[in-house]
């Protein structure tokens, strides 16, 4: 995979957009307004199933109208986080914070996937009952959990705490992020 990255990081479109003056922090700041979008609306949708807040409001009428923004704002992210890793790949292939955010991301979408799957079939006689299974709670509470470690892991990516460049390391850590000594295409890609 690292051969696959450091090849990625030498593409023409991949050195414009790190060499950029103006877009990188343009996708950058998308990002985090994208991000906004996405976890805003999931904060809504998630915190009326723990049957806390907005209980005057129906579960499938708010998913209806709120849903599509989330889908939107979730695209949208995404679009612009592989602009991110794009142009810089080999840091953040070896950032250790960007690969717990990219495992946080997988157990999030699992969860996703069971949530909207029980709420689709369950969600209708959730508004008549007024009535949320304790499963759907968790299942909201992890939700806001997983997805605030997203944010504060992605955040994180941003400090050079274990990069390959500040070496040495520990084994450990260097085992992590897939470091080697070898890794002189990242040392000259370091300052960016």
């Amino acid at each position: 995979m690292l051969e696959f990255v450091e090849w990625l990081s030498l593409t023409p479109w991949s050195v414009d957009l790190r060499e950029s003056l103006y877009m990188y922090p343009w996708i950058e700041s998308a990002h985090v307004l994208f991000i906004a979008i996405f976890f805003g609306t999931l904060l809504f949708v998630d915190l009326r199933l723990t049957g806390y807040v907005f209980k005057e409001l129906s579960i499938s009428q708010m998913n209806t109208k709120i849903l599509p923004l989330t889908i939107i704002g979730f695209v949208l992210m995404c679009i612009t986080g592989f602009l991110l890793f794009y142009a810089v790949p080999v840091r953040n292939y070896q950032n250790l914070f960007f690969r717990i955010k990219f495992f946080l991301i997988i157990i999030a979408g699992l969860n996703a996937y069971y949530f909207h799957k029980t709420m689709n079939k369950e969600s209708k006689k959730w508004d008549k009952d007024s009535f949320i299974p304790v499963g759907m709670k968790y299942s909201a509470l992890a939700s806001l959990f997983l997805w605030s470690l997203v944010i504060i892991s992605g955040r994180m990516i941003a400090y050079n705490w274990f990069d390959c460049g500040r070496q040495p390391q520990s084994e450990f850590i260097n085992f992590l992020i897939s470091c080697t000594a070898e890794t002189d295409l990242y040392e000259s890609l370091d300052g960016i």
